[in-house]
């Protein structure tokens, strides 16, 4: 018994420390974004050059040491060893949390993606009816939320030129109906058999 408990104590026991050496960051995003950024940085194990020059978690410079105390200090921190430039000799390394990064990353691509304005236009008749000009004001609503211009034209056909004001009515209705989620970029003018609007999102 006490030369089986001898032979026990004397086998190598594993750190605690350098068994979990291979962090992930917190939480994993999949996303082609997320993966893109992934690629562009090295994280941790995936570091094989020493020294590496040191950026702390606080911003502070912790000079240029060894990779595996670079990694060791990430580890006692609960955080990532990012390579972010590798183009430096050595490689600069900064201690932060990957999972939050590439969520900020990822957050600051997707602000960059402005978004185009389009032109977009609804079309009326000088005797709409109510229901109808309802639907075509949240139609023009829904392009204006997504900051897209709308082209508020009322058509004349026939003898409709006859009675221009039916459709000065129906375009005052839309305009005023719009007034909370557009400006008018250009006043109704009459353009042959059209009386033509255009209004912008606010």
């Amino acid at each position: 018994m006490g030369a089986a408990r001898a032979a026990q104590d004397s086998l190598p026991r594993v750190d605690s420390v350098a068994a979990s050496r291979s962090r992930t960051p917190a939480f994993r995003d999949e996303s082609p974004e997320a993966r893109a950024i992934e690629k562009q940085h090295r994280i941790n194990e995936q570091i094989r050059i020493s020294p590496v020059r040191v950026i702390g978690a606080d911003g502070a410079q912790l000079g240029i040491i060894p990779t595996d105390q670079a990694l060791d200090l990430a580890r006692d921190a609960g955080l990532d060893l990012v390579e972010v430039a590798p183009g430096e000799k050595p490689p600069v390394c900064r201690i932060m949390d990957f999972g939050k990064f590439k969520y900020q990353q990822k957050k600051k691509h997707s602000k960059s993606h402005v978004h185009q304005a389009r032109i977009k236009e609804i079309r009326l008749r000088p005797k709409t009816g109510d229901h109808d000009i309802e639907f075509k004001v949240n139609q023009a609503k829904g392009f204006l939320l997504h900051k897209d211009k709308v082209i508020v034209s009322v058509v004349f056909r026939g003898r409709e030129m006859a009675h221009i004001e039916e459709g000065q009515r129906v375009m005052r209705s839309i305009v005023e109906q719009l007034d909370a989620v557009s400006k008018v970029e250009a006043p109704p003018q009459q353009m042959g058999r059209r009386l033509v609007c255009t209004l912008a999102p606010k």
